[in-house]
């Protein structure tokens, strides 16, 4: 059915739906034919460098450029002729260059001659740059190690509900330093699995050359940031997760691209246009970054060709895209309210970029038929995670991204007694019937500088003084119990996923800053403790434990694939109350009363507890003894059950009967 007949709201809107749907299906006819999408996107496999019978191949598209010169460690960085590129027609030049010349580990970069100007260049589809340690100058380089890695196994496993552990290899060290795949590999993988997340999001794998940009500016779209390791340090990793079990997908970059000229695709053969929009719609006002002009043929086989490489290079298993929302309107989304229907079909649309989210969505199906797809889209654009064949664009998952903004609102503008249980669980449980989404109470961007933890919200400077158990402050009692329920409530409502940044889950300290000039390129912030959620003296422990039973609960019983059935929104006494599957939710947001014998209906059967929030062994009182089981009474013509509710509590039951 067509998510127009399915949402009513849409119904005004079906002409533009079915334009953009073809859209879609003509641009796909138009480069693949009849055939498969994915057997005709293979750019990657014939620009840059590769080796024949002749020698090594190096190509580049230049369309603006006039001569174009390989220079490198080799030559000693000159131009000279024998170096120098021949053009083949429709803008592209390649140069060969005899076996002997070029081994592996060569640095090389392209010296680019345009109308009224050159300058060094490194090339567009570079699958390996590395940076002069003391010059900071970025070099392509040849990467043909004599024992490349073998794949030892493959992932086909379909990962239906997504619990994400989003994480940066960088800052995944407790040292003051940048860390690399092979010590995320030992150290950090086995926390993940043992924490029972399924799949982990990593960021910055595509080459950026400021460190402290989170890897959204990115230069080098087909190269592994170097800075974390090699390519068969990185294949070793993804191979790891899939034996633990665990799905690996990229946060990849196609919004936008970093202005930098030398290191990146901007100006490449001095032509502002090569890959992106002319004049002001090919800066980004925000992010002083290029926009990508997605209505141009070379720039989406260039996409779609970075897709394919990431997937098979790499075998990942998908993609979050970054910056949807940005990409898929002409104002970026800046300062614009999305609310009602017309913000979504006012003409104000890039459909461009929505032909070419459609299309990677298509490309990565037909690679991998596990794989999936994630949006971060703070617009709510409908239709973007429901199927092309409906009327959609293909995006397995959307990021509810509004989730956390909401925490944000709830704990920084009202006192507890002002929290609605009504609102909590419409704005958790709002979510389009038609699509998928991945729900979090905080990700990365809330642990950045400039903005604050769920943890530090509720806690502030008494951290620094009171986390250690034998302390006693009711600041940190109530962080800690919010922090447990805020957590277990997000994914008890969410749709289909849960995602979680590396950390977070136990409540790490402080906040996120990388190394810059205005902290002396300091790396204390750009880290993680791992040794504060070890310490048994210390309640950062408690929480991590908390976060590990809770995953495994719903990773283990597959909750997430269950309706939610409220029970009971009880604004006067702060009390929530639904169901899930065979589980049942109670969670008391009171911050001063609990309550003896509190009855409600529910299904009836035995119910036994499962998961208490208040248990010691998670930093609580026990108030609960987890060992009684409850049984439904049937009065007044409906079944009841009655429970012992502690205030700043969570409780999970399973109806065993």
């Amino acid at each position: 059915m067509k998510i127009y007949k399915k949402d009513k709201y849409l119904a005004p809107y079906k002409d533009i739906i079915e334009r953009r749907n073809a859209l879609v299906l003509h641009k796909k006819r138009q480069m693949a034919g009849d055939g498969r999408l994915s057997d005709v996107v293979n750019n990657h496999l014939y620009y840059v460098l590769h080796r024949d019978s002749r020698g090594w191949v190096f190509r580049e598209w230049a369309p603006n450029a006039t001569r174009i010169w390989l220079i490198g460690d080799f030559n000693g960085w000159k131009r000279e002729e024998r170096y120098a590129f021949s053009p083949t027609g429709g803008g592209n030049w390649e140069l060969v260059v005899p076996s002997e010349i070029i081994s592996h580990g060569t640095l090389y970069r392209w010296y680019v001659e345009w109308p009224g100007g050159g300058g060094e260049r490194l090339p567009s589809y570079a699958t390996r740059c590395v940076q002069d340690e003391h010059t900071k100058i970025f070099s392509a380089q040849v990467w043909v190690p004599k024992n490349p890695y073998k794949w030892k196994r493959k992932f086909r496993h379909k990962v239906t509900n997504p619990l994400i552990y989003e994480t940066h290899i960088g800052m995944s060290s407790e040292e003051e330093k940048v860390a690399g795949f092979s010590e995320f590999r030992r150290n950090v993988l086995p926390r993940i699995a043992a924490g029972g997340y399924n799949t982990i999001q990593i960021m910055a794998l595509q080459e950026h050359p400021y460190y402290g940009s989170f890897g959204y500016q990115v230069s080098n779209f087909f190269a592994l940031s170097s800075r974390f390791g090699t390519p068969e340090e990185f294949k070793e990793l993804v191979d790891e997760a899939h034996r633990l079990g665990i799905a690996v997908i990229m946060d990849i970059v196609h919004s936008h691209a970093v202005k930098n000229e030398v290191e990146g695709l901007s100006r490449l053969d001095g032509s502002y246009t090569t890959y992106f929009h002319k004049g002001d719609r090919g800066e980004h006002p925000a992010w002083q970054s290029r926009c990508f002009d997605y209505g141009k043929d070379e720039t989406l086989y260039f996409l779609l060709s970075n897709c394919k490489y990431w997937l098979e290079e790499y075998n990942l298993d998908g993609f979050r895209f970054d910056g949807v929302t940005s990409m898929l309107y002409y104002d970026h989304g800046l300062g614009r309210d999305f609310i009602g229907y017309d913000c979504y079909f006012d003409g104000g649309q890039d459909e461009d970029a929505l032909v070419y989210l459609a299309l990677a969505n298509i490309l990565v199906k037909e690679l991998k038929p596990t794989a999936f797809t994630v949006a971060e889209d703070m617009s709510g654009m409908p239709g973007l995670a429901a199927p092309i064949k409906k009327g959609g664009f293909g995006f397995d998952f959307r990021m509810s991204m509004g989730i956390a903004d909401h925490w944000i609102k709830w704990i920084k503008e009202l006192s507890d007694w002002e929290w609605s249980m009504g609102e909590i669980f419409y704005q958790l449980t709002n979510k389009r019937a038609d699509e998928r989404t991945i729900s979090y109470a905080e990700c990365h961007d809330q642990a950045l500088v400039g903005d604050k933890t769920i943890i530090f919200r509720l806690m502030d400077k008494e951290m620094y003084s009171s986390m250690n158990k034998e302390s006693q402050s009711i600041i940190i009692d109530r962080g800690i119990a919010l922090h447990k329920m805020i957590r277990l409530v997000t994914i008890a409502t969410a749709g289909d996923g849960y995602l979680n940044f590396m950390g977070n889950e136990f409540g790490h300290p402080e906040w996120i800053d990388f190394p810059r000039e205005g902290n002396s390129w300091s790396y204390f912030y750009a880290r993680r403790q791992w040794s504060l959620a070890d310490a048994d003296y210390l309640r950062y422990k408690s929480l991590g434990d908390f976060d590990r039973a809770m995953i495994h609960l719903f990773a283990d019983n597959k909750i997430l694939k269950y309706k939610i059935v409220s029970l009971r929104q009880d604004e006067e006494k702060k009390i929530l109350i639904f169901t899930r599957g065979a589980f049942l939710f109670v969670f008391s947001c009171n911050p001063e009363q609990s309550f003896e014998n509190y009855c409600f209906e529910a299904p009836a059967g035995k119910w036994v507890p499962v998961l208490d929030s208040d248990a010691a062994e998670f930093g609580g009182f026990s108030r609960n003894d987890t060992d009684v089981e409850h049984f439904t009474q049937y009065k007044e013509g409906r079944n009841q059950l009655s429970l012992y509710i502690p205030c700043r509590s969570a409780l999970v039951l399973r109806c065993d009967d």
